[in-house]
């Protein structure tokens, strides 16, 4: 694969990522800050909190529903076409959002983000097309390293745009909550003229190719097709847990923070930021050197430790600043895990099925989260500590459903160290 290709493949992820770390900040401030004509400024804050989890859990459970298709179409219609399908569905996407914001209309901005949902199926696919480029294991945990700092990129890139482009101490008279979507859109469109220019995959080129079917009940399907690959049921019962733990403290940390230390738009953006920084450093540089001293599994070890007590931390911590410490600890740990969670999966099928193995972990993070999102709600509403309690319940929990789980020599053999 080309440096061409590979840069749009990181571009792509880049955009699809950016809508989170932009997005969550400034739906914070539109739901949660009275003064905002989103919502009635009478609406209480447990009812704030409510509609919080319901707009961010649309999203990922629309995305739920969209991205083990589109993973498994990229199969079929070739790498190239689903991305374009998931980038145009983006662009109308943020369309019906901008439009939402001028309009105040909470319904429209639903809409917008379930649309957005839909679509946002491009991690996995740029993961599937960055295995079919691999030449080995080491080669393919590096580059879903690489894939991994797209992300990273993605939630620095947000936080900066959403933070300066809304704040008028940066951006002057024009700033306003509109303009990071504005620019957002045009980002996707500079992604969807990168890969009708640069990318190419041999799934592009395969002429033999079934014809495109749709079939709505295939996506319940490809996820229950998991019950014939033990190993890949095994890694599924570790990775619910671990992404359950990781979108529980995602999810709400900006609203926790809002809530009890009065963070607006600016101050959510550089929890993000924060957030995306602890990411890049790691996947870029660390996942590799770790998978080579380490094994897979005391990878995950460490992560779900140091994410208790990262919890923990954050819980107790008395002012504003001493939460982006655990914050930073948290992700930081993350983005070595994460890249070792999808090498584990990959790993666990034949080259054939990579599209749809990257299609159950990105259906497993979306349900989770949507999940997260709408209990979330309800729980930070009643408590704000109680998802982050949550955090460190579930961590503890994926230990010990790991050490029973993944006992058996198959297993055993697919998280050994990268070197030996």
């Amino acid at each position: 694969m080309s440096f061409a290709a590979k840069f749009t493949l990181l571009f792509v992820v880049f955009v699809d990522m950016l809508g989170q770390g932009l997005v969550f900040p400034i739906l914070n401030g539109l739901i949660m800050d009275t003064g905002s004509p989103m919502l009635a400024r009478d609406t209480s804050e447990a009812a704030r909190h409510f509609d919080y989890g319901l707009i961010i859990g649309v999203f990922f459970l629309c995305w739920f529903f969209g991205a083990p298709y589109v993973s498994k179409l990229s199969d079929v219609i070739g790498r190239r076409n689903a991305i374009l399908i998931c980038l145009f569905g983006a662009l109308g996407g943020y369309a019906l959002s901008i439009l939402a914001l001028y309009l105040n209309s909470f319904a429209l901005l639903i809409v917008g983000r379930a649309i957005t949902g839909l679509t946002a199926g491009n991690q996995p696919i740029a993961q599937a097309a960055m295995i079919d480029a691999s030449s080995d294991d080491e080669d393919r945990n590096r580059n879903m390293g690489y894939i991994i700092t797209g992300i990273s990129f993605g939630l620095v890139g947000g936080p900066i745009i959403g933070g300066f482009l809304s704040d008028p101490a940066f951006a002057g008279s024009i700033a306003s909550v509109k303009l990071p979507f504005l620019a957002c859109f045009a980002l996707v469109g500079v992604a969807i003229i990168l890969v009708l220019a640069a990318f190419r995959d041999k799934h592009d080129r395969q002429a033999d190719r079934p014809p495109f079917v749709f079939r709505p009940a295939e996506i319940v399907e490809l996820l229950w097709q998991i019950r014939k690959y033990p190993k890949v049921m095994r890694l599924t019962a570790v990775f619910v847990l671990f992404q359950f733990a990781n979108m529980s403290f995602y999810i709400f940390v900006d609203n926790y923070l809002s809530s009890r230390f009065g963070y607006g738009t600016l101050g959510g953006s550089m929890v993000m930021l924060t957030i995306g920084v602890a990411l890049a450093f790691s996947s870029t540089f660390l996942v590799v050197p770790a998978q080579k001293r380490f094994s897979k599994e005391a990878i995950l070890t460490v992560t779900f430790v140091v994410w208790a007590v990262s919890a923990a931390a954050f819980l107790a911590s008395p002012v504003a600043i001493l939460t982006f410490i655990p914050v930073f600890c948290f992700y930081f740990v993350f983005g070595i895990a994460y890249p070792t969670f999808l090498g584990l999966y990959s790993a666990s099928v034949d080259d054939s099925e990579q599209g749809w193995v990257m299609g159950v972990a990105i259906a497993v993070f979306t349900l989770d989260a949507g999940v997260v999102s709408l209990l979330g709600g309800d729980l930070i509403g009643l408590d704000l500590d109680l998802p982050f309690y949550g955090v460190i319940a579930v961590s503890i929990a994926a230990l010990a459903v790991m050490f029973l789980a993944w006992n058996k020599p198959d297993i055993k053999a697919l998280t050994r160290r990268s070197g030996g």
